[in-house]
């Protein structure tokens, strides 16, 4: 099935950082250059378009192709890929929202080929992460006395939803109003300009990204409806590090925090983005650099065969 991915990097000795997107159905490659630049000088970072999403959507894909085992092996394929490609013994793998769920999965059945996990808006108890984020959104409204929100929201009711998909989107379209999901970004808009002007990117594969997006959250989510971490991947034998918004209400950082309170890993932190919501990465790239550049630093020391030199 082809796929298309994103190489860029100063370095070919560099350690390779791999993102997987969120969405499902949201890809990185079109903007990619906007926010990875710093990363490129210390990382060989790949963006990837999953299959269903973006450049790598096709009309002929059936729900059956978008089983979440599927998924999970197209991510040790193109791991062990790039592995090869550049002559390392392991990457690092980077989660975004949904991507957070499908790195933790692929992590937990593939350990050998991976030196850390960074979870970015981690996934980890769906139901109670809708639970708190529905509940944001009403005492968002209510405080602002937004009526139309006020009623849409009551209208629907707290979660469980009668009807998952609309009333999902429904609540989150006021999570993000009332600043749950964006703070100092706007990646629709930077979204949009990517498949305008990259040069990765034409028009007919913003097509696909707009036909992929619907297709790879219809076909992929409802597999994710029952999803607890805390059940089905108390451990992970990698280093593991989570990065959360102080404001992020589309995955609420209050219920990734629970997980990580009881995930057993070698070495596990906790990062707070405090002028963040659900896209900390982008909005404090500085602070995110920093904290790749630390873990670069700690694979190197480890004396990991692949290891990284310096760029300056």
């Amino acid at each position: 099935m082809k796929q298309s991915i994103l190489i860029r990097g100063m370095d070919v000795q560099n350690p390779i950082l791999l993102f997987l997107h969120g969405g499902p159905g949201y890809p990185q490659i079109a903007y990619a250059r906007k926010f990875q630049t710093e990363l490129e000088k210390d990382f060989i970072v790949v963006n990837w378009d999953q299959r269903g999403s973006g450049k790598s959507y096709q009309i002929s894909l059936t729900e059956k192709d978008m089983q979440i085992d599927h998924l999970i092996q197209d991510t040790v394929e193109l791991t062990i890929y790039l592995k090869q490609k550049f002559h390392q013994a392991k990457i690092i793998l980077a989660g975004h929202s949904w991507g957070s769920l499908l790195a933790t999965w692929t992590v937990q059945k593939y350990p050998e080929h991976y030196h850390a996990y960074i979870g970015i808006g981690q996934v980890a108890n769906s139901m109670r992460g809708e639970q708190v984020s529905y509940q944001f959104a009403l005492e968002e409204a209510r405080k602002q006395k937004n009526v139309q929100a006020i009623r849409e929201l009551e209208d629907i009711g707290a979660p469980p939803y009668k009807n998952p998909r609309k009333d999902t989107t429904l609540e989150r379209k006021w999570v993000t109003t009332f600043g749950g999901s964006e703070r100092r970004s706007n990646t629709y808009r930077e979204l949009v300009q990517g498949i305008l002007l990259a040069p990765e990117y034409t028009w007919i594969d913003g097509v696909r990204l707009v036909l992929g997006d619907s297709f790879s959250r219809n076909t992929i989510m409802p597999q994710t409806e029952k999803t607890q971490l805390c059940e089905s991947v108390p451990e992970l034998r990698v280093p593991v590090y989570l990065c959360m918004g102080q404001y992020d209400f589309m995955t609420p950082s209050e219920v990734a925090y629970q997980y990580y309170e009881k995930l057993v890993a070698p070495e596990k932190q906790f990062i707070w983005f405090e002028e963040s919501a659900h896209f900390p990465h982008f909005e404090e790239k500085e602070k995110f650099h920093a904290l790749l550049v630390a873990i670069k630093e700690k694979i190197s020391n480890r004396g990991v065969p692949g290891r990284s030199r310096q760029v300056s």
